[in-house]
């Protein structure tokens, strides 16, 4: 018989939840732009700025696999605050430094993989909160509109970027400006995250049953005892029984991320691209724009059948991509502009049907380690792309941006014709 937190009605505690999860992705997406908005606008630091993405990509995989951990071990809460306090000070830090004048290569590279550490260690608390929480019915809308966010929060840092330059030529300021605006964020999202209820689901598997029924009842409306969760299920074991599974989010996973950073964020930096690096603010807002559309786009789909989802996503992303990287190299900005805002609509159906797949077929006492394992896989792939951007030219690098497409397409497809169909499905049957 399904648990009253699957059946109850999306509720106030829900809006409440779901709020706050939904800021934490929007902070995300405005801390992930930071410095693909202003490398360009630095001059001592432009020549290192594939180097030092590639760092940030190492060091956002480091925190997903940490915080994924971490959460498991300590809470949803717990490592939603920690990993919150640590990129909100590295930003700050950052945005000192500049503005003493006393921002270092090495003091650069440092603080912003400080930063990304932090946002990496998102991902795997904030889906497993938003998961264990959600009614089943709701349980891919409100996954996939919360992750959402994150493309909100990029495209609005990214238009922010675009203001502050047609308000000021001075590119001190500009930055100055940027990082501030995303630290007083940081701050308030820090307020809101201080409410977040813990789990119920993770409660209970950490033996704490009458927290589990205080918070059930907060969201269900009925005193009832949380959901059996299975003991000693370790890492290995659901690697083991679970491989498919494991197999084809962590390569869609890596497509998806690959892909998205590819075509957002360091195709502006690639040399021969044909609109150059200072076009970056308009790259990052109009695919942020268009992944932020694509979420509501999926909205019939997602909760009607997770493989459709999967399935047309990288359909999609396929072709829209081959059209960009065309039309990159046969037309003015406008067009490419317009391939691209087409393309990040599908990859926003990428994200948002693997965060909700990821979410919701792994045991809640590994779910959030296991959320960690595949981004940290996702974001390997994603590190070796960018550290080879400096040696190929655009073309090629859109190249292998539709050949990373091509990838998800086939696992995906895999997916559609030997994987289990978990929409509407509670989060007990399916593990």
């Amino acid at each position: 018989m399904p648990h009253p937190l699957d059946e109850s009605r999306w509720g106030r505690a829900h809006w409440v939840l779901f709020a706050i999860v939904s800021l934490s992705f929007f902070l995300d997406g405005v801390l992930f732009s930071l410095v693909p908005l202003v490398a360009y606008l630095l001059p001592d630091l432009e020549p290192y700025a594939t180097y030092i993405f590639a760092a940030n990509s190492l060091a956002y995989l480091a925190g997903a696999l940490a915080f994924g951990k971490v959460s498991d071990s300590l809470g949803r809460r717990m490592g939603l605050v920690v990993s919150l306090v640590l990129y909100t000070a590295a930003a700050a830090a950052f945005a000192a430094a500049f503005w003493l004048n006393a921002l270092g290569l090495v003091a650069a590279f440092v603080l912003t993989s400080v930063m990304n550490f932090g946002v990496g260690g998102e991902i795997g608390p904030a889906f497993s909160a938003l998961a264990e929480f959600s009614p089943a019915r709701h349980r891919g809308k409100a996954l996939m509109l919360a992750a959402n966010f994150w493309n909100v929060g990029a495209a609005v840092i990214a238009g922010l970027s675009l203001v502050y330059t047609a308000l000021s030529n001075d590119p001190h300021t500009i930055v100055l400006s940027i990082f501030g605006t995303a630290v007083a964020l940081a701050l308030v999202v820090l307020l809101a995250r201080l409410h977040l209820p813990e789990s119920p689901r993770w409660l209970a598997a950490r033996g704490r049953a009458a927290e589990a029924r205080r918070v059930v009842a907060a969201f269900a409306g009925v005193e009832a005892d949380p959901p059996p969760q299975p003991e000693g299920v370790g890492l290995r074991e659901v690697l083991r029984t679970k491989a498919l599974g494991f197999a084809v989010l962590a390569t869609v996973s890596a497509a998806n991320v690959a892909t998205y950073n590819i075509a957002a964020y360091y195709l502006p930096y690639a040399s021969g691209f044909p609109y150059g690096a200072d076009s970056a603010p308009v790259v990052v807002a109009v695919a942020n724009a268009g992944a932020s559309i694509g979420a509501f786009l999926l909205l019939p789909l997602i909760d009607r059948s997770r493989k459709a989802s999967l399935t047309s996503a990288y359909l999609g992303g396929l072709l829209t991509a081959l059209l960009f990287w065309y039309l990159a190299f046969a037309a003015p900005l406008a067009p490419f502009l317009a391939a691209l805002f087409a393309n990040a609509i599908f990859a926003e159906w990428s994200w948002g049907s693997l965060g909700v797949l990821e979410s919701e077929l792994f045991p809640t006492g590994v779910r959030a380690t296991v959320v960690g394992l595949v981004t940290a896989i996702a974001w390997g792939v994603n590190t070796a792309l960018v550290a080879v951007e400096g040696l190929v030219d655009a073309p090629t690098f859109m190249a292998m941006n539709a050949a990373v497409w091509a990838a998800g397409v086939i696992a995906a497809a895999t997916w559609h014709m030997r994987g289990r169909e978990s929409a509407k499905k509670t989060l007990e049957e399916l593990q």
